[in-house]
């Protein structure tokens, strides 16, 4: 029992910490652009980065900010039976990146790291996610309409597909701190004011 706790324990750090590393960053200083907490919208996510820097950081952003919800979900999954122990887990990634240790507690919308977190546990569940992103995404090219969009399904996708009460509850929360992220963003939108992915006004 000791062990298991001390285990829990160590996932949940090592899952906040693995999701504090800021890679659009680190991808704007690996390649010499634009450090994207100082232009644009301020924000070190994917659709920043790609506005300030080009598709190779903004992919490069994607991968590692999806990749890292995904690892730390994915492991939890496999380490642990009790499904609410995996979406406490899986949350903590997200955590990390909305919360960064490395940027003094500051970070981004957690939109790419949820998606890898909610694929490394229910990997049917986040391919129907990411496609209701790109999608809406390819039809308004609001990409905070999209998140918004996407993770509103969310709950309802959990069920549709045969998730747990557990993972549906998990669902709701993920998807209420996306929104909650994504306030300004929500007041741009109804505003008619939100810039559109390929434009930075």
């Amino acid at each position: 029992m000791m062990f298991d706790e001390w285990l829990l324990a160590a996932m949940a750090v090592g899952g906040y910490l693995l999701g504090s590393i800021p890679f659009g960053l680190l991808v704007a200083k690996c390649l010499g652009t634009v450090d994207p907490r100082t232009a644009g919208s301020r924000n070190i996510g994917f659709t920043n980065v790609l506005r300030l820097s080009g598709k190779t950081a903004g992919l490069l952003t994607l991968v590692g900010d999806m990749g890292k919800g995904w690892v730390v979900a994915w492991i939890a999954a496999q380490t642990f039976d009790r499904e609410e122990i995996v979406v406490a887990i899986a949350l903590t990634p997200i955590l990390g990146h909305l919360y960064s240790v490395f940027l003094g507690f500051r970070g981004g919308k957690g939109v790419a790291t949820a998606i890898g977190a909610v694929t490394g546990i229910a990997p049917s569940v986040g391919v129907v996610i990411m496609l209701l992103w790109l999608l809406t995404v390819a039809i308004w090219r609001y990409s905070s309409g999209a998140a918004l969009a996407a993770f509103g399904m969310l709950p309802v996708v959990s069920v549709v597909l045969g998730r747990s009460w557990v993972f549906v509850v998990g669902g709701v929360v993920m998807s209420s701190v996306i929104v909650f992220r994504h306030w300004e963003n929500v007041v741009r939108l109804w505003q008619g004011t939100e810039p559109k992915i390929g434009r930075t006004s």
